[in-house]
This record gives structure tokens, C-alpha cells and sequence, in this order.
């Protein structure tokens, strides 16, 4: 399964996992990461994850199929699509479709007390 994980990380956490990979070989699977919970947030909101989720496994689609999926008119998604794009999470086709590469995602933070 191509599983995504999705969590909040430091640069140097980041850096640490890369320089792992690369000094070891070992495959580290796909990782977006966010510097705090409140970048996460900010990126990724209920309407958004609702994308998310209906593009998982989906593999390329036409933005209009999106909103179509989520039940939700096309202007919206299209602006929900380019935040997820910048972000890192959708990914744009040469044929201009957009697509969630992964079968799967993988949340990973801790909260902790202030």
C-alpha cells in the first residue's frame, strides 16, 4: 500500500530522517510535514480533508470530478486544490488533471501541555 503520513516536524527532524536515508539507504516512506499543528490546521481544513479522502486511491482526476466527489461546487474546490498543491499534497498532471498519489494516510503528531 503507498501510505502518505502526514505530521508535524521540525527542519531539523526532517533533515535527520533525510540524512538517514541517504547515509543508510533505507527507504523512509512519504512524509509531508508541517512546522506546528497550527500550520496543519490552517492547511488542512474539513472541506479539504474531505478531498483528500475522496481523491485517495482515486488516481488522476479532473477538477470538476473532484467537486463532484465531495459534492461541492467546482470554484471552491479549485481553491481547496491549489492550497493542497502548494502545500504538497496533490499533485498536478501534465495533462492538467490533479491527483493524491497515495492508497493511504498516516497522521502523526503529539500534542503536548503548553
Amino acid at each position: 500500500m503507498n501510505t502518505v503520513t502526514i505530521g508535524v516536524a521540525s527542519r531539523e527532524e526532517v533533515n535527520a530522517r533525510f540524512m538517514q536515508a541517504m547515509t543508510t539507504g533505507d527507504r523512509q516512506g512519504a512524509f509531508r510535514s508541517f512546522e506546528n499543528d497550527e500550520q496543519l490546521w490552517r492547511i488542512l481544513t474539513a472541506k479539504r480533508w474531505a478531498l483528500l479522502k475522496a481523491m485517495t486511491g482515486a488516481g488522476p482526476m479532473s477538477l470538476r470530478e473532484a467537486a463532484r466527489r465531495v459534492g461541492r461546487d467546482v470554484k471552491g474546490v479549485h481553491s481547496d486544490v491549489h492550497a493542497l498543491i502548494s502545500a504538497g499534497l496533490i499533485d498536478k498532471t501534465e495533462d492538467g488533471k490533479i491527483e493524491f498519489p497515495f492508497d493511504a494516510i498516516h497522521v502523526d503528531f503529539v500534542l503536548k501541555a503548553a
